[in-house]
């Protein structure tokens, strides 16, 4: 293929400045004022900024209320990405074996992603009351099981599973177009074969879908660190006793409502910080074991 020029360079620029204007906008100018604010501290009356070098961030790590918060964030990234992967990955196998209805079955599962995740934390959180929806019949046959009012451990649970909801939709996609890429043939060669569905989904399926395995773990990591305030807000507001109360969800609480800027801005370098280690982490060591084909 021959590659294309532009006789007039303002036109190139031209196509090019809506992109730049959204990314300088909302991603490079946010950034630097957070850096700004994260290396400073307001005076208590007004006046401007004074400049107090990594201060900001040795209170936040000596903070242990902040480490719990890491801590947090890390269980519910493990318990919502297996739980989203395991998920769609299931509905995915089902929905290429082109089962009844398999169809409406596909466009029902794109869905849930179209949902704002505040929207999903208010449905979740009737579901999941201890005196409404399907738990109230469970306390009524094992009385005071389910509190997540109280318990954490609970808490957390919920807050998992309505975060790996609205994740399935977005992953299922990315499975199933994996699913579908693969020659069909390999699948009849298998069959022909006498490997049985389980046997051909583990031996060719799953090998030719690493790919895509890496991609959708990326994306959900990613997402489980920085797009949870909204179920996290709605369902228990970080409680009881801070048990959900996720990296992100402290940034805002410490900053619109406890009005510390600067420690708020501290506190989203160091999540970009652990978000861009943790996709370093995964390009570096995972990324090995995966085989393009």
């Amino acid at each position: 293929m021959r590659r294309a020029y532009y006789k007039n360079n303002w036109i190139a620029a031209l196509l090019v400045a809506p992109q730049l204007i959204i990314v300088f906008t909302f991603f490079y100018f946010p950034t630097a004022q957070a850096l700004y604010w994260a290396f400073t501290l307001e005076q208590p009356w007004g006046g401007g900024n004074t400049w107090v070098g990594f201060d900001n961030f040795k209170a936040i790590l000596g903070d242990s209320l902040y480490w719990a918060s890491i801590w947090v964030s890390i269980v519910y990234a493990i318990g919502s990405t297996t739980l989203a992967v395991g998920m769609a990955l299931t509905l995915a196998i089902f929905a290429d074996r082109q089962l009844s209805g398999y169809k409406v079955y596909k466009i029902g599962m794109i869905w849930p992603y179209a949902i704002a995740a505040p929207a999903v934390g208010l449905a979740f959180r009737f579901i999941f009351s201890p005196g409404a929806g399907i738990m109230m019949f469970v306390n009524q046959m094992f009385p005071e099981i389910w509190n997540p009012v109280e318990n954490g451990n609970q808490a957390m649970a919920m807050v998992i599973i309505a975060g790996a909801w609205k994740q399935v939709a977005y992953n299922f996609i990315f499975f199933l177009a994996g699913l579908q890429s693969i020659p069909r043939s390999l699948i009849e060669a298998g069959a022909m074969d006498g490997a049985r569905v389980l046997r051909r989904m583990r031996d060719i399926q799953l090998p030719l879908l690493a790919p895509t395995f890496f991609f959708v773990l990326v994306i959900n990591i990613t997402d489980s660190f920085t797009d949870s305030f909204g179920i996290v807000d709605t369902m228990t507001a970080g409680g009881p006793s801070r048990a959900t109360n996720l990296m992100v969800y402290k940034i805002f609480n410490d900053g619109f409502q406890g009005l510390d800027y600067s420690g708020a801005a501290a506190q989203s370098i160091i999540l970009m910080l652990l978000v861009i280690a943790l996709t370093f982490v995964q390009f570096r060591y995972i990324e090995r074991k995966v085989h393009y084909t």
